[in-house]
């Protein structure tokens, strides 16, 4: 599960938010789906049940949804103070797709908000706005290819965990201008600059237990819509994993940026992510595999996610700069993402973008939070 928010300027109305919800669900089919459970597989169907109801925050965030209490939806909609949060189950959409939800549930607010935008846009989705259901992966798959995921042990960050399974979110607020300054300095990206931000303060704070045999190494989600000309708002991503394998007793900062932007880039090109997808598909394209009960389909999936999940130290995931219509952006004060944490990967950073303003959201279940 993932969490996607935004930041209003003014207090939410929950009875306006659901409204909104009810709106918007109605148009959105990539999010009226329900999981079901066959002999050689799941499958998503159309949900026809009530719309979930929205609720003020109580609890932690990225809890586990019970589909019975939430009308068999595969996602929820909560609000508290400023703040409406939207957290879907990933089979439903990446977090691409989820933006374009939960931006269009945030216009349809504040349309009810505010007469002046009701009247400015009579109800319509913006222009921008893709509700696209294409399978971009199969209509993009050329052949097997051998696997490219890291399968060997990662250096795994461990401490004194939260009590009462609890979950930690740490927000930082950065100017954009500021920080593509300190990138182009770097000659590298801000994607590329967080990323090493993060494995230089992993071995500054982790120096000892970090090694040859346990390198730091962090999953990075990239975007395939840019390279393959997707408009879907359905899962259309791979993962690569920048890699840090210390050799020497110490490392500069500048260092490590450089060994995070040669990882990354060799592996982010066209060729290369059409390999890692089509290796990913290849998979259910295997006739002996689709007959193999769901069962047994199950126990495999565990043990390979167990293994790749423990070949990766962290997961960073970058959303950039999120884009809404002007008169809209006049009420949003800023957009927030973040990762629930997973076998493993007790930490992880989640970042978002919008005008001048860059939040990086850590997801943590630990106490300690030198990192």
């Amino acid at each position: 599960t993932y969490r996607l928010s935004v930041i209003l300027k003014e207090r939410i109305r929950r009875d306006l938010l659901q409204e909104a919800l009810e709106f918007v669900l109605s148009r959105f089919p990539g999010f009226r789906q329900r999981l079901r459970k066959g002999f050689f597989w799941y499958y998503l169907e159309e949900n026809d049940y009530p719309v979930p109801r929205v609720h003020e925050e109580d609890t932690y965030p990225c809890r586990s949804t019970r589909t019975n209490d939430n009308n068999n939806y595969l996602f929820r909609v909560t609000y508290y103070g400023r703040r409406i949060s939207l957290e879907v189950f990933h089979v439903l959409a990446d977090g691409t797709g989820g933006f374009e939800f939960l931006k269009e549930l945030t216009f349809a607010y504040l349309r009810l908000s505010h007469d002046a935008l009701m009247e400015a846009h009579k109800g319509s989705f913006s222009a921008d706005t893709s509700i696209n259901r294409d399978d971009s992966f199969i209509r993009n798959y050329r052949k097997a290819s051998r696997s490219a995921y890291a399968v060997k042990r990662a250096f795994l960050i461990k401490g004194e965990k939260l009590p009462y399974k609890g979950f930690g979110v740490v927000n930082a607020h950065l100017r954009v201008s500021e920080i593509k300054k300190l990138a182009h300095s770097l000659d590298v990206s801000i994607n590329e600059l967080c990323v090493a931000l993060f494995i230089y303060a992993t071995y500054k704070s982790y120096r000892h237990g970090v090694s040859e045999k346990r390198p730091i190494r962090v999953a990075v989600p990239v975007n395939l819509r840019p390279y393959f000309d997707s408009n879907t708002t359905k899962n259309f991503f791979v993962m690569v994993s920048a890699e840090f394998i210390p050799t020497k007793d110490e490392y500069s900062f500048e260092e490590i940026v450089s060994i995070t932007k040669r990882s990354l880039r060799k592996q982010i090109t066209k060729e290369n992510l059409e390999s890692i997808f089509s290796y990913n598909v290849s998979g259910q394209q295997i006739l002996l595999a689709r007959t193999v009960p769901l069962v047994f389909k199950n126990a495999g999936l565990r043990a390979i996610y167990s293994r790749s999940a423990l070949a990766n130290t962290t997961t960073v995931t970058n959303m950039g700069q999120i884009n809404v219509p002007d008169d809209y952006a006049a009420y949003i004060e800023s957009f927030q993402c973040f990762l629930s944490f997973s076998k493993g990967q007790g930490l992880k950073l989640g970042i978002a973008s919008f005008n001048d303003v860059l939040t990086l959201s850590f997801s943590t279940e630990f106490r300690d939070t030198t990192l």
